[in-house]
């Protein structure tokens, strides 16, 4: 069992790094493709919203600059469930602005899905 856990927490923090690589590249398909349809983002900014508006979201900051990074602080898998505890940093540079930094922390929910890949269900993002 605990060699299942270590291979499924391997595989969570290979999708953050694959979320983080297909961010910096603009390619929202490669990023949609590692969350649950039914996913679901909270952040400080408004109500929690689904994958489509992520993609309206993602599409309206096609033209910037980004690059991040990714601090994973703990990661616990339950099941086919796991969360993941976060320090991220966002940098964004849209054509001719001025850069934007964001950072802080985010509590993610995967889950397992009948394929037996992991993807994100829920992100609870705090960062400012």
């Amino acid at each position: 069992m605990l060699e299942v856990e270590v291979d499924d927490e391997r595989a969570i923090r290979e999708l953050i790094n694959e979320w983080m690589e297909a961010s910096r590249r603009g390619d929202i398909e490669a990023v949609l493709d590692l969350m649950a349809d039914d996913a679901l983002f909270m952040t400080p900014r408004g109500e929690p919203f689904g994958k489509a508006q992520f993609r309206a979201n993602f599409e309206a900051l096609k033209d910037s600059a980004m690059d991040g990074r990714s601090e994973i602080q703990e990661v616990e898998v339950i099941g086919d469930r796991a969360w993941v505890r976060n320090q991220i940093e966002v940098v964004m540079t849209p054509p001719g602005g001025e850069r934007v930094r964001r950072s802080g922390p985010t509590l993610t929910i995967f889950k397992k899905g009948d394929d037996g890949r992991w993807r994100l269900f829920r992100d609870a993002n705090l960062v400012t």
